[in-house]
């Protein structure tokens, strides 16, 4: 399928994980795709794995400057932009009465402040008919142990949609949340580990992980025009974890 044909997308968070699985789908769809990240070599390997319809960019969504380079960037090369992917994100283990005012920083200033600024500076070089992705999580609905921080980080994620849904109107641009659930991921193992990530399948009506690549076709599916009349919305790719 092409139907992201001639299509200019932003990926953040896009040299790993989710990210890289779905920049990887939107070119296979047709798209011209810009990943944004912290690490160079990171960056430098998935470019080199997703072919010339890739482009990187070094920086972090929770400096401004970096995310002026980006869109700049965009606006140099391909003038205006169809899909916005606000992907990257953080987050720590730690039980109330074991939280720090850095964890807490660290997560909502990726989190939070991170993906409000990504798509206020993209904003500007969208139009009608684009689409604005952003990554929330089960946990924004759920009650998850040790998780709090990054939970109402995510919950934020959502009132985000609903929010900028309405602030959009007429617009033609519409704003939608993809949450995954237990994801193989490299960010995903770090935090709480091979076990632990096991056990949260295990604990799936579907009974596994999900592979990064089945997230990547909801994404796909998300900024098509497929979803022409989504908006506001919510879509898990969770293997049923918090719809039962």
């Amino acid at each position: 399928m092409n139907r992201l044909e001639n299509k200019t997308a932003v990926v953040t968070g896009g040299a790993s994980g989710i990210g890289f699985a779905t920049a990887k789908r939107f070119i296979e769809e047709g798209a011209f795709v810009f990943i944004f990240g912290r690490r160079q070599d990171a960056l430098d390997r998935a470019v080199a794995k997703l072919g010339p319809k890739a482009r990187a960019v070094r920086g972090s969504v929770t400096e401004m400057g970096d995310l002026d380079r980006l869109f700049d960037a965009v606006k140099s090369e391909r003038g205006t932009l169809d899909i916005l992917f606000a992907n990257a994100g953080t987050g720590d283990l730690a039980a109330l009465g074991e939280i720090t005012a850095e964890e807490y920083d660290r997560t909502f200033d990726s989190n939070v402040k991170g993906t409000l600024f990504t798509v206020q500076k993209g904003l500007p070089l969208m139009r009608a008919g684009g689409s604005i992705i952003l990554t929330g999580s089960t946990t924004g609905v759920m009650g998850t142990p040790k998780f709090s921080v990054y939970s109402a980080s995510k919950a934020a994620i959502r009132n985000f949609a609903r929010s900028w849904a309405l602030d959009l109107g007429g617009t033609g641009i519409r704003v939608n949340v993809l949450s995954p659930g237990p994801t193989r991921t490299e960010l995903a193992l770090e935090v709480v580990g091979e076990e632990g990530m096991n056990a949260i399948g295990a604990s799936t009506p579907l009974g596994r992980m999900a592979d990064p690549a089945e997230t990547a076709a909801v994404a796909a599916f998300l900024a098509s025009d497929d979803s022409s009349f989504m908006t506001g919305g919510e879509v898990f790719v969770d293997g049923g974890l918090a719809q039962v």
